[in-house]
């Protein structure tokens, strides 16, 4: 059975879990990182040398860095569906995950950080203030791009909106001002409606 290593209010890991979700796939859950440590234990360094979650284990085959994971499971057992099947489709799709992970996320962790995770008496509001401003920019750029699409790729779900979608649920649950975006809106809500979505991704933020 597929065994996934990671806390469940992860943003990593929830990629991982949803996207299995959606697949349809049984696997084994073991706690790690945050609060449940062992993401340092020695063993668990053997798995994965960074420390971090996620890391899982398919029938002896060990991978990390959960937008990998998320083309793998994909790839493997959605093939057509989940994982686009032409190269150009699949291009589009690993295109705007990376851009989830090098450009959105990159400009959005610190104010999930500093508004989530730091005392209100710690934060620097002014780097803060610029980090939203910053990252509502970046959304502004998918919210153009779904204007004539229901799903990051298209007419349908594919991995391309996993990544997104699960920093879109920290973006729309933060009491912080955000621009109208009507498209990236709908597109939320589109998520929102889905099983698995509400099953791993809707939870209280920590």
């Amino acid at each position: 059975m597929l065994r996934i290593w990671g806390r469940r209010n992860s943003i990593n890991v929830q990629k991982v879990l949803w996207c299995c979700g959606e697949l349809g796939l049984a696997y084994e859950r073991i706690d790690a990182g945050g609060k449940f440590g062992r993401n340092r234990d020695p063993e668990y360094l053997q798995l994965n040398p960074n420390g971090l979650v996620p890391t899982i284990a398919d029938d002896g085959f060990v991978l990390w860095e959960s937008n990998a994971i998320v083309r793998y499971l994909a790839a493997k057992h959605g093939m057509g569906t989940l994982c686009p099947r032409t190269l150009k489709e699949r291009a589009d799709a690993d295109r705007w995950m990376d851009w989830q992970m090098g450009t959105l996320w990159t400009c959005f962790r610190p104010v999930f950080i500093g508004l989530v995770r730091t005392p209100a008496e710690s934060r620097d509001e002014t780097s803060i203030t610029a980090a939203i401003r910053k990252t509502a920019e970046n959304w502004s750029i998918l919210d153009a791009h779904l204007a004539d699409r229901d799903y990051v790729g298209g007419p349908s779900f594919t991995m391309a909106d996993i990544p997104l979608g699960v920093t879109a649920y920290r973006w729309f649950n933060l009491d912080i001002e955000r621009p109208a975006m009507p498209h990236l809106e709908a597109w939320y809500e589109r998520l929102c409606a889905r099983p698995a979505y509400r099953a791993v991704v809707m939870l209280p933020l920590s």
